[in-house]
């Protein structure tokens, strides 16, 4: 059993598109996500079932093309970043040279080896099968052992670990209490012993964080030591599917957690690593992910501890920036993003600032632009205290977020944005510039 999780908030769906119980025992599992089979309609009773089942997956991935495949018996499920429904269909339909379940699933990212970049791994029993362009590769499948020397057969779970999360490229195996870290470039494995985690029937990386799935819970993992954070394990049902009155699940986010939707984001920021945020109703996306797809998660998974609507957000010397009313809070970029000791502080001590409906930096720059109502205002982040410039006039008298990336700057108002090429364009506008489609141009979504 294994994977990847990425778009588990899909996961209701997409058992409800088979209807099968999730404690059904799981036949096979072939690998890449190319010939899609008929979709079956969800309905309620399906999803009361879904609801009602203590069952987990086989092992959940990402595709070589960024969809999420979903393994549990001899059935694969497929979400992709464009077509929100679920696709089922038999393993034997992408790939009929698996017989019998998968136990674990494996998308290698590796762009300085084209032969690997992207390719697929299915686990069964000792084999491995490795799958490039929906295609078998020549010579598999192959032992486990063979392809990764160390590492033994019937393995519970598998999940790349990236470079900068884990000090070089890494598989880490999971079978029974054991957990085999595979490195890449060494092509060496140590066994280590993680017994807060505990077992996995399925593992994932999804936008640099590491899950352990096993059943319907769930738990968040360092990828270097297996500790585990604080409020774990957590329901998959309160999070990644759609009950009716638990948790976080999609139903209680209504229209916030669709992406297409339409409705206004609260504030949208890019980090230091190119990441990219948007917020809005306590639900926090990443636009920079489009490949992995598109889901929503609540913002206090990302961000401990932060409650209520973000009003303005920006990122600079590897923190982020979180306002809200007439306070900000600062959070250490990064895995975890661990909010500094001492805040939330009044915005007005820390920036100058009493409040603000956008806020941007751009990339190398310590300039904040505070933006309130149809003014903006210039803080020298370096200072000591930082105070604001007078406020300059703007093209739009009002907007909902900003931000600024070696693309220009984005100001964003209802459902368009607004592109100029630099902060001097934007100040000395007369007007607002073509407005454009979020969906449409950020979030990709259908015309």
């Amino acid at each position: 059993m294994g994977g990847s999780t990425a778009a588990l908030c899909l996961v209701a769906l997409l058992v409800v598109a088979d209807g099968r119980p999730l404690t059904q025992q799981k036949p096979h599992a072939p690998a890449d996500g190319h010939h899609h089979g008929a979709e079956s309609p969800s309905n309620d009773t399906a999803l009361v079932q879904i609801c009602g089942d203590e069952g987990g997956f086989d092992a959940a991935t990402l595709s070589e093309n960024g969809t999420m495949l979903f393994f549990r018996g001899g059935d694969v499920w497929e979400t992709s970043r464009e077509d929100p429904q679920l696709h089922s269909r038999p393993l034997a339909a992408s790939w009929p040279e698996l017989e019998g379940p998968v136990d674990a699933a494996l998308r290698i990212h590796r762009r300085d080896h084209p032969e690997e970049h992207q390719n697929l791994y299915l686990f069964q029993g000792e084999k491995v099968w490795s799958y490039a362009g929906g295609k078998l590769r020549p010579g598999f499948p192959r032992r486990i052992g063979d392809e990764f020397p160390g590492v033994p057969g019937d393995v519970d779970a598998a999940v790349e670990c990236h470079p900068e999360e884990c000090g070089g490229e890494t598989v880490l195996f999971f079978k029974g209490g054991a957990v085999f870290s595979f490195d890449v470039e060494l092509r060496m494995t140590k066994e280590h012993s993680w017994p807060e985690l505990g077992p996995c029937d399925a593992a994932l990386r999804w936008l640099e964080r590491y899950y352990c799935l096993r059943g319907t819970r769930f738990q968040r993992f360092n990828p270097r030591t297996g500790e585990v954070p604080p409020g774990y394990p957590r329901d998959l049902r309160d999070y990644f599917i759609p009950c009716p009155g638990r948790g976080h699940g999609n139903a209680s986010w209504g229209g916030a957690g669709e992406r297409c939707s339409g409705r206004p984001f609260q504030a949208i920021t890019s980090d230091d690593s190119g990441r990219i945020y948007a917020f809005r109703g306590g639900l926090a996306f990443r636009l920079d992910s489009w490949r992995d797809g598109w889901h929503a998660w609540p913002q206090e998974h990302s961000w401990p501890g932060l409650q209520g609507d973000v009003d303005a957000a920006f990122s600079w010397d590897k923190r982020m920036y979180l306002i809200q009313g007439s306070q900000v809070s600062i959070y250490l970029s990064g895995q975890g993003h661990r909010r500094v000791e001492g805040y939330p502080r009044a915005l007005q001590e820390e920036l100058g600032v009493p409040a603000a409906d956008a806020a941007f930096t751009c990339p190398g720059s310590a300039e904040l632009y505070v933006i309130t109502g149809d003014r903006v205002r210039r803080v020298d982040l370096t200072q000591s205290p930082r105070r604001a410039d007078e406020p300059q006039p703007l093209p739009h008298d009002g907007v909902d977020g900003a931000m600024c990336t070696a693309d220009g700057v984005y100001v964003l108002r209802g459902d368009s944005y607004h592109r100029y090429a630099d902060v001097a364009e934007l100040l000395s506008a007369r007007r607002p510039s073509a407005p454009r489609s979020i969906a449409a141009d950020l979030f990709r979504c259908a015309q």
